[in-house]
């Protein structure tokens, strides 16, 4: 059966009882109030939204008496009858300050103009705009606008403790071989030379071999089913390790995208790398980036550490800090 196209007035009209927040949609009035001066600032859910020098507050704030509302003194408020009687660049504007689960859960399902206000590209890109997502001059082509606020709103590094601030917190220690690992500070001197001047910590090894890991959950982290396996975004994976300058060492990593079930669906394992005794003890980066990989990806598996070659007593292994999983798209 062929599905009707609404009319105008059919998309204007709709029951708007569904909650938003904490009471941002309550009804089908909106009370707009007189306000001096250009402010263009947004609330928190449930307070009032300041556009173009115009209050407009749908939580209750306003107390309506009649056809007119009286908020404080000097200030006199016009109720209208429906919040889809205003122009549709208003409502827009509205929705860029809503957020964006809220859009898709809540204020969705409201009535057919808000659907398809709430589908318009137009909108995502001003989300991504006003959230510092892309600048004014973004020429990168973007497939999908909606995605692509998603995933730049969930870019962090899904890691946790990368750099030995918790001890080992978070951290399973798989093996723990000869002295076991400890967490030392970098020195001043270490510090100039790492390229990021937040990290004051690092994991060492010891003369047999020390690996620790951490697993990943994308569901708990964000990144529901349907976002992994629909757009399977990139996954980029960093880690930094040096040796001492005194003992050779032998460095290693493996990271593995995982199912639910824990089956291996992609795997990164470069070749363990062995740095001789007397060389520098410069900070060297290893990189990779999964893309294209299969649908069904739900845990991410990352383990690292290695061992000295000479085996003397203490801690003379390789070093590591700064590791990083992030998924999505790269920072403007």
């Amino acid at each position: 059966m062929a599905r009707t196209q609404p009319s105008e007035g059919d998309r204007r009209r709709g029951s708007l009882s569904a909650p938003v927040g904490r009471g941002l949609v309550s009804s089908g009035q909106v009370c707009i109030l007189g306000h001096a001066g250009p402010s263009r600032t947004a609330s928190r859910p449930g307070g009032i939204i300041q556009l173009s020098g115009s209050q407009v507050t749908t939580g209750g704030e306003a107390r309506s008496v009649g056809t007119k509302t009286q908020n404080r003194p000097g200030a006199t408020a016009m109720a209208v009858g429906n919040i889809n009687e205003l122009p549709e660049n208003i409502l827009l504007e509205l929705f860029t300050h809503i957020p964006a689960r809220q859009l898709l859960l809540r204020c969705r399902p409201v009535c057919s103009l808000w659907r398809d206000l709430i589908d318009l590209v137009t909108l995502w890109k001003r989300k991504c705009l006003r959230e510092g997502f892309i600048t004014e001059d973004w020429d990168q082509p973007v497939a999908d606008w909606k995605i692509f606020y998603f995933l730049r709103s969930l870019r962090r590094n899904l890691l946790h403790n990368p750099c030995a601030e918790e001890g080992f917190e978070f951290w399973s220690l798989d093996v723990n071989g000869g002295d076991e690992w400890k967490v030392e500070d970098l020195s001043k001197d270490q510090r100039k030379e790492f390229p990021n001047d937040q990290v004051k910590k690092y994991f060492v090894t010891s003369y047999y071999t020390c690996l620790k890991s951490q697993v990943v959950d994308l569901k708990a982290e964000g990144y529901w089913e349907e976002l992994m396996d629909t757009t399977r975004p990139d996954i980029e994976v960093k880690d930094w390790f040096a040796a001492r300058p005194d003992c050779g060492s032998k460095y290693q990593l493996c990271v593995q995208l995982l199912s639910s079930a824990h089956a291996p669906l992609g795997t990164f394992q470069p070749d363990p790398v062995t740095i001789q005794q007397k060389s520098d003890a410069k900070w060297r980066e290893v990189s990779h980036t999964f893309s294209n990989y299969p649908p069904g990806v739900r845990y991410i598996w990352f383990q690292h550490g290695g061992v000295d070659t000479h085996y003397w007593a203490g801690w003379y292994g390789p070093r590591v800090t700064n590791s990083s999983i992030i998924i999505g798209p790269p920072l403007p």
